[in-house]
């Protein structure tokens, strides 16, 4: 493989990005919703560095989150319309999946199980198949308003406000679901419900690709990590560590200046795992070591968030000015960038990996 290089995608959004997302599999493509109103989707170019924009699907609200579906061809959005769609890459088309009372916050699709999960403000979960068009979404009553979703091949965690987190089993929720809608009335109950590990907001949630266990990051430049194993062994292993974080001038009282750490997203051959946050940078961590790797330059805005192509040879990182200043003078078009960062052969290797 050749050394580590990397290049930005044309034409990025002209907003800030909520999501970033590759394809399963093989795939090159790559999916960035924004606030802008329109979902973009790229393609990295084989033997060059670039990746082009091959279509843009407009929107008629902001979207929050998108995610591949069965194939490359297949995307879901969750719109701060209250919409959950689906979109026919290939065509053009959208079609509404499901509906909200609230913004959705987040959507997750399952391949395993042909599930969509959509997580909404207005503090529900719905699960829609995707296979049966006919098959109204389960719906299930949510304790807080989620801020982040994430699915391993059986899991699904969701967390919330009040450092509430619930992991529900995606076998359940498949059976749910194909028992009908009467199931609203007596939904699947969470697998687990668990107190998060750190101590504000979770910003990011990234599920480990063996299904062995979760990473959560937190507005206050935290990550954790845990197993979802429920053994007290297994519950001693877990932990978590500072990060995003910059000296302060001396002059201004020294100490730290800390950063959200807004975007987590797990290697999917190797199971390291990428960090991003609200100081410009990404850094490498190795779950089982406890060790950071490795971190890269800084970048010219906040990033926003991280997908790995599922070859795990492609890093896409989003950048965005942060909201930290509010929202009055906002403007991301000019400074919204998508770069894409081809790894070393060993770069994202962990200490134990084979």
């Amino acid at each position: 493989m050749a050394p580590a290089a990397q290049f930005e995608a044309a034409q990025p959004p002209k907003d800030a990005i909520s999501a970033l997302v590759f394809a399963p599999g093989p795939s090159r493509r790559l999916l960035a919703s924004s606030w802008d109103k329109n979902v973009y989707l790229y393609e990295v170019a084989n033997g060059a560095e670039e990746a082009n924009l091959v279509g843009t699907f407009e929107h008629r609200a902001p979207v929050l989150d998108v995610c591949f579906g069965a194939d490359e061809n297949e995307a879901f959005i969750a719109g701060i319309d209250h919409q959950v769609k689906r979109i026919d890459l290939a065509s053009g088309e959208q079609t509404t999946l499901g509906k909200h009372s609230a913004p959705v916050r987040c959507v997750v699709y399952s391949a395993q199980h042909s599930l969509l999960i959509s997580a909404s403000w207005d503090s529900t979960l719905q699960v829609h198949s995707t296979t049966n068009a006919s098959q109204q979404p389960l719906t299930i009553p949510l304790p807080g308003k989620p801020h982040a979703l994430a699915a391993s091949p059986s899991k699904v965690v969701v967390a919330m406000t009040a450092r509430l987190v619930h992991i529900y089993d995606l076998p359940t929720l498949a059976s749910a679901v194909s028992a009908g809608s009467n199931n609203n009335n007596n939904p699947p109950q969470p697998w687990q419900q668990r107190e998060s590990s750190l101590k504000f907001l979770t910003r990011a949630v990234a599920c480990m690709p063996n299904d062995a266990g979760y990473s959560t990051s937190s507005i206050e430049g935290r990550v954790a990590v845990e197993w979802f194993e429920d053994s007290a062994e297994s519950q001693a292993r877990k932990y978590a560590f500072k990060c995003h974080r910059q000296a302060a001038p001396e002059d201004e009282g020294g100490g730290d200046v800390v950063y959200p750490v807004n975007a987590l997203a797990f290697h999917p051959l190797y199971g390291t795992f990428a960090s991003g946050g609200g100081d410009g940078t990404v850094a490498l961590w190795d779950a089982e070591a406890k060790r950071r790797m490795r971190q890269y330059q800084k970048f010219p805005e906040s990033v926003a968030a991280l997908s790995f192509s599922g070859d795990g040879r492609f890093l896409a990182i989003a950048v965005c000015p942060g909201f930290e200043t509010g929202m009055e003078d906002y403007s991301g078009e000019g400074r919204t960038k998508i770069f894409i960062r081809e790894l070393g052969e060993t770069e994202a290797k962990g200490k134990g990996a084979k």
